[in-house]
């Protein structure tokens, strides 16, 4: 679930729109009483075989659908759907990055996937939707939010009290930065907020803030404003609120020398941060409990989980890649029949307990059975820790990222991305860099950057 692997996909344009009522695509046909639906998935072919054996498990426990993969390669994905969109010949669904939902969306490819959850039937979380027009166009296939890791001997040895774990005493930014000062250690052992401290020869950070583009859409959130306003109609990056944000987020090694030089280029930064030993604290996804931290752990690594600190607003974002059902299908009740089956947690049951994916339906949340069977293992932190800096944070303060409900991130994360590089040195403020540029950061958001 990589979101920043997703990031380098570049939208290819010219698709052809379509109906959201179906198209004209031969594929689908019903052999030997069944319906075939085809689900594309990028991969190798050993990984979509990997697939195909969830799907022949699917076709086992029924008589009326039968589910081929479709494996394409990875870094050409959406160039390979974008191909066969223009010659109607998509395949039924398939797995999506994030970002090209509103895409694909826009351009009529997706189908409305509004009644694949009946009333009364546990949905994904709200803010796993992703919606055009206002209407369903995907959930997402696992969730993600951001939260702060920490390491406990670091606190221990500074006699520091760990960061909290309910959202509801969470740390105010100038707490977050005061702890991350008694926690930089320099050369000679002094703190940041000693009057002896040498910035020059720092052995120890208080803490990392991870500025990955899509990342730092949280701290905006918490600000009071955003990249964009609250339906993605409006770019408000060059709100004052968004600008002190991110301005903050670059103080914490400007001024207040608590944090390292980070480029936001890299897809690492719990492994240069808290695995490395070298940052106290840093903040990312949940993932990195299964990707990295479960091996750091057994290697002795003691840490922990918290909420996110905020500057006006408690508030996490989520993300998760989605499936969908391509509006060409012929087949749309049955291949979401398929793709609801797909998203049931016992089918990726492997991702989740080792901490990689968080479920999508409700009841894994609000269902202390369900909760328990999820979060109660030896590959997590404790589980009242765990409970309340994930769980409950994740349905009682998380917004969906961006990509859910705005189209073009990509070029727009890009070409952000690329502005604020000068502001992490000095060599300019956020104000600068973003005033300076607003007119082809909104020309990129719009589709023409």
């Amino acid at each position: 679930m990589k979101k920043k692997r997703l990031l380098a996909l570049l939208l290819c344009v010219m698709m052809v729109p379509c109906l959201m009522a179906g198209g004209s695509k031969e594929a689908g046909q019903a052999e030997n009483g069944r319906v075939k639906i085809i689900y594309s998935f990028w991969g190798t072919p050993d990984e979509g075989a990997a697939v195909q054996g969830v799907a022949d498990k699917f076709n086992a426990s029924q008589d009326r659908i039968d589910v081929e993969i479709m494996a394409i390669p990875h870094d050409n994905y959406i160039t390979k759907l974008n191909t066969m969109a223009t010659a109607r010949e998509l395949p039924d669904c398939g797995i999506m990055s994030e970002a090209a939902v509103l895409q694909f969306a826009e351009n009529g490819l997706l189908y409305d996937v509004s009644k694949m959850y009946d009333a009364g039937e546990s949905k994904p979380l709200e803010s796993l939707t992703f919606k055009y027009q206002g209407n369903p166009v995907a959930y997402s296939t696992a969730n993600e939010i951001l939260l702060l890791y920490y390491n406990k001997d670091m606190f221990d040895a500074a006699g520091v009290e760990y960061p909290p774990v309910n959202a509801e005493d969470a740390w105010t930014w100038d707490e977050f930065v005061e702890t991350a000062k008694l926690l930089t250690l320099d050369a000679r052992g002094n703190n940041a907020k000693s009057p002896n401290f040498d910035p020059n020869t720092v052995v120890q950070y208080g803490c990392m803030v991870e500025n990955l583009t899509w990342q730092l859409e949280v701290w905006c959130l918490s600000n009071g404003s955003g990249f964009y306003n609250e339906n993605g109609s409006k770019v408000t990056i060059n709100d004052p609120a968004s600008m002190e944000a991110l301005q903050k987020i670059a103080d914490l090694h400007l001024v207040h020398h608590v944090a390292p030089l980070s480029a936001g280029l890299t897809d690492d930064g719990v492994q240069r941060s808290l695995i490395a030993g070298t940052c106290a604290m840093t903040t990312n996804g949940q993932w990195n409990i299964g990707t990295c931290l479960a091996s750091a752990r057994d290697e002795g690594l003691n840490y922990g989980v918290a909420v996110l600190p905020y500057m006006k607003e408690v508030v996490t974002i989520n993300t998760g890649g989605p499936n969908v059902v391509f509006s060409q299908t012929k087949h749309a009740a049955e291949a979401m029949e398929w793709i609801k089956w797909y998203s049931r947690e016992e089918n990726s049951w492997g991702l989740i307990e080792t901490g990689i994916w968080m479920p999508i339906l409700e009841k894994w949340y609000t269902d202390e059975e369900f909760t328990r069977k999820w979060a109660g293992n030896p590959n997590f932190p404790p589980y009242d820790e765990y409970k309340s800096a994930v769980v409950d944070f994740a349905v009682d303060y998380a917004r969906p990222a961006s990509w859910y409900y705005v189209n073009n991130t990509v070029d727009f994360n890009a070409l952000l991305g690329s502005l604020l590089g000068e502001v992490w040195t000095g060599n300019k403020t956020a104000k600068e860099a973003i005033t300076g540029s607003y007119d082809a950061l909104v020309a990129a958001y719009n589709g023409n950057g």
